[in-house]
């Protein structure tokens, strides 16, 4: 199925989105916006661990990226790698390195260029001015992480890293642990990183989140409870028109939510013992699929509904203070947020997949079809009360339909596009029309049952990364 629980998840401020913004690879999802692509989602698994596996399968363990830099100079393309991985039974640490060649390599032509111009020998002094080039600190950016297992259930995760092209550290700091029945985290951030629907990253100086989120249970009930608190104005990491999302606006918001989840099979095939058998003229082999998660060859139906209900205190007195020092901008979104804010929020989703998985050449075709109401609130708004030209927009008013097709290209390589159209004729377009797209290659990892290699690339955002991800769909 395709991901249900992103409906609750995008209502809190700990929801993950890969990005390779950042070293550790995620920023948050801004709550209160439509739900992100499921190919958007952040991989569970950290990312200095992901380049530990990774670094196995590339030349000299350096992994490639694509990201807009914050200058045009240095290029979208860049270099990661495991500078040191040291690690015990309950701890591990680890640095990562970063390095974008295309202003360096620019230099060096430049330099060579005026050198040759002037003269047709090579002089000391060129090769020193080549070197110099290397120091250039806004070429690389590293950062450290540790983790610690405080308790079998509990464990510390620490995080820094440093852009050479920017001021500052960017720090963050998660305690997580386990109880029987829920998982209790805390995260904290200076900055934090978040992006809105529109691909726009956002620096909020301080976010710290306290939660209690029950697991999941065969009645497909769920819950969740949680605090948050945003310090300092959030900054726009490139040039973005309009105000920031009120959600980034300073405060503390406490908020509970709840859903209930369930599906219903039209048809499924089971797999037994004597389909994952091969006789051959050498004996009898054990063939699993590829991915556990891609089995059965089925068609099913699910869906989730759930509410919301978040109550805001402060944030008027610091943004009276912001405007005072000439941000005339902070303070509007403050004054929009509603103090007390209760809502509703579903999603229907259809899947059919044709094959098993097992096989070397087609037998994987899968489509899933997921359908979102955001904000029932604002969908019975705009439904009753009509739009106006001059009425402010609201990205929640309008559904979504989330598309995911996926392909077996050869063996355990899958071809995956994770569309989103928004089903709306009063935006200037005429019917729907798509809003994000992300493309991906997916190379599953048998021995890991359901973990994967996932190359993909954002044609919205201009970014494209690799990642381990395990247990993830």
């Amino acid at each position: 199925m395709a991901n249900l629980k992103s409906a609750m998840d995008s209502a809190f401020w700990d929801q993950s989105i890969s990005t390779p913004q950042t070293l550790d690879a995620t920023a948050k999802s801004i709550p209160g916006e439509p739900f992100p692509l499921d190919g958007a989602r952040g991989s569970r698994t950290l990312r200095i661990q992901q380049l530990s596996i990774l670094k196995n399968g590339f030349p000299l363990g350096i992994i490639p990226s694509l990201s807009p830099p914050s200058q045009k100079e240095l290029g979208s393309f860049s270099l990661q790698s495991l500078l040191l991985g040291p690690s015990t039974s309950n701890w591990w640490l680890g640095l990562v390195g970063q390095f974008r060649p295309k202003k360096l390599i620019s230099a060096i032509k430049s330099e060579l260029r005026v050198h040759t111009q002037r003269t047709d020998e090579f002089e000391l002094s060129v090769f020193r001015d080549v070197a110099k080039r290397f120091l250039d600190k806004s070429l690389y950016s590293i950062a450290l992480a540790t983790q610690l297992s405080l308790f079998t259930s509990s464990s510390l995760i620490w995080s820094t890293e440093k852009h050479g092209e920017k001021k500052g550290y960017r720090n963050k700091f998660r305690l997580y642990h386990q109880l029987p029945d829920h998982d209790i985290t805390l995260d904290a951030a200076w900055p934090e990183l978040f992006i809105d629907h529109k691909g726009k990253y956002w620096d909020v100086p301080e976010s710290i989140s306290l939660d209690l989120s029950s697991l999941p249970s065969e009645s497909g009930l769920l819950y969740r409870f949680g605090i948050h608190k945003n310090s300092g104005h959030p900054r726009a990491l490139s040039a973005v028109d309009g105000e920031p999302p009120s959600a980034l606006m300073p405060g503390l918001c406490a908020k509970a939510a709840f859903s209930y989840e369930k599906s219903k099979d039209f048809w499924r095939q089971k797999e037994t013992k004597k389909d994952t058998i091969v006789k051959t003229d050498k004996g009898s082999f054990w063939r699993p699929s590829y991915d556990v998660r891609l089995e059965e060859a089925h068609a099913a139906i699910s869906g989730i509904i759930g509410g919301t209900c978040a109550a805001w205190f402060g944030g008027r007195k610091s943004s009276t203070s912001a405007e005072s020092q000439g941000e005339g901008d902070v303070p509007l979104n403050i004054n929009k947020r509603s103090p007390l804010n209760v809502d509703l929020f579903g999603s229907v989703c259809y899947t059919f997949q044709l094959g098993h998985f097992r096989k070397l050449y087609g037998d994987l075709t899968r489509v899933d079809a997921r359908l979102d109401i955001n904000s029932l609130s604002s969908l019975t708004g705009r439904i009753f009360k009509g739009s106006s030209a001059s009425s402010v927009d609201n990205s929640l008013s309008s559904p979504r339909l989330n598309l995911i097709f996926q392909q077996q290209v050869a063996g355990p390589i899958v071809f995956r596009v994770d569309s989103k159209f928004l089903l709306d004729s009063k935006s200037g377009k005429r019917g729907p029309h798509i809003e994000d797209v992300i493309c991906s290659l997916n190379y599953s990892l048998r021995l890991l049952r359901s973990g994967k290699v996932v190359a993909w690339y954002s044609p919205k955002r201009k970014e494209g990364m690799i990642e381990l991800r395990l247990f993830e769909f």
